[in-house]
């Protein structure tokens, strides 16, 4: 390998890529694929559409040898990446380990062929560029080195509230009352202590958590997946 020829990523142990069907995008909630509800959160693969998911890649891919320095066999991305095709025939992806992700819409070309390919990445304006830069060093990254960087993945402060939102929805549509929540999320002994408490400080929290559990079941995830990540 000559110096300043980028190091190709380690080829993991092959496994197919693996497609879904063809599927609705934003009227079934803003995603391309909605994984099975029963499939574990690490293991789920949803496929935001674009327009709900400002970092996602717009890329060309095109043939080219194993000898190019610049190409990727997509076999290399074969661990991490789900494909789907959208009603128009056109390829949209994303590779996650379950805890990150990286989205990229195929809009010419394929990544299903499992033959080298050379992407091109389409970015442009200012503001709308910047969430997709941050996707290209990260995904620029996993194909040198054949995993993904903590250091470009920071941890989304919002994460642990939203887990508790969902865990509130969750309790919500099984029929359990907001005490019945609190002792799930704070403890038993908590409850029986400050749940009377003249500050109503415990109750007002799972007030306020079933209030956003609520607002995010009528569409406001939306608005959460714009948001920039701080």
């Amino acid at each position: 390998m000559s110096p300043g020829t980028p190091r190709r990523a380690r080829r993991p142990e092959e496994r197919p890529v693996r497609r879904r069907p063809r599927s609705p995008t934003r009227r079934n909630g803003g995603f391309t694929f909605a994984e099975r509800p029963e499939v574990a959160a690490p293991d789920a693969r949803i496929v935001w559409h674009a327009a709900f998911d400002p970092g996602t890649l717009q890329v060309a891919a095109q043939p080219t040898d194993g000898s190019d320095p610049d190409g990727i066999d997509p076999r290399d991305l074969a661990p991490w990446l789900t494909l789907v095709v959208d009603a128009e025939g056109s390829e949209r992806a994303v590779v996650s380990d379950g805890y990150r992700h990286i989205r990229l819409d195929i809009d010419q070309g394929s990544l299903a062929d499992a033959r080298p390919v050379v992407l091109q990445y389409r970015l442009q304006g200012v503001l709308s560029a910047l969430p997709k830069l941050r996707s290209l060093r990260q995904f620029l990254h996993l194909l040198r080195h054949g995993q993904f960087s903590p250091a470009l993945f920071p941890a989304d402060r919002r994460t642990h509230r939203a887990i508790l939102v969902l865990r509130v929805h969750d309790a919500l549509t099984a029929g359990a009352s907001q005490r019945e929540i609190a002792e799930v999320l704070f403890g038993v002994d908590r409850v029986a202590r400050d749940w009377r408490d003249p500050s109503d400080s415990l109750r007002s929290q799972i007030r306020r958590l079933v209030r956003e559990a609520r607002v995010m079941a009528r569409g406001g995830y939306r608005e959460a997946l714009r948001q920039p990540r701080r």
